[in-house]
Parts: structure tokens; sequence; C-alpha cells
């Protein structure tokens, strides 16, 4: 299973700055590089801070595909 993210598409839509995001969720700017590109499963805490920012529910940012 692969993790799709749609964090990026919101970000951009908020005209958040990768760096503005991590701040308002208390991560590193490197931690949503790396979850906008695939290669970083959040933690659930984590995904739930990232939908309330954008007000959404976290199946709205994160799916599971099949590989």
């Amino acid at each position: 299973m692969a993790l799709k993210t749609k964090v990026k598409e919101y970000r951009e839509k908020e005209g958040l700055k990768q760096s503005e995001l991590a701040e308002l969720v208390h991560a590193r700017r490197e931690t949503i590089v790396h979850l906008e590109n695939g290669r970083y499963n959040p933690s659930l805490k984590l995904a739930m801070d990232i939908a309330k920012v954008f007000h959404v529910s976290v199946e709205d940012l994160f799916t599971f595909t099949e590989d």
C-alpha cells in the first residue's frame, strides 16, 4: 500500500509556504517536504493537526492506494 496525500494541493490553495505549515503544526519544514513527496508517513497526531489547519478530515488529505 502507498500513501497518497493532498497536503501540497491544500497548502498551495491556502497560500502557505512549507515552512509556514510546518510552524503551524510544530514540525520541521523537511517533514512537510517529505510528506508532500510521498516519502514520509505522518503520525496520526501530525495528520490530524494538518487536517485541522485546512478544516478538512484526515481522509480528505490522505488515502492509501494499492501498489
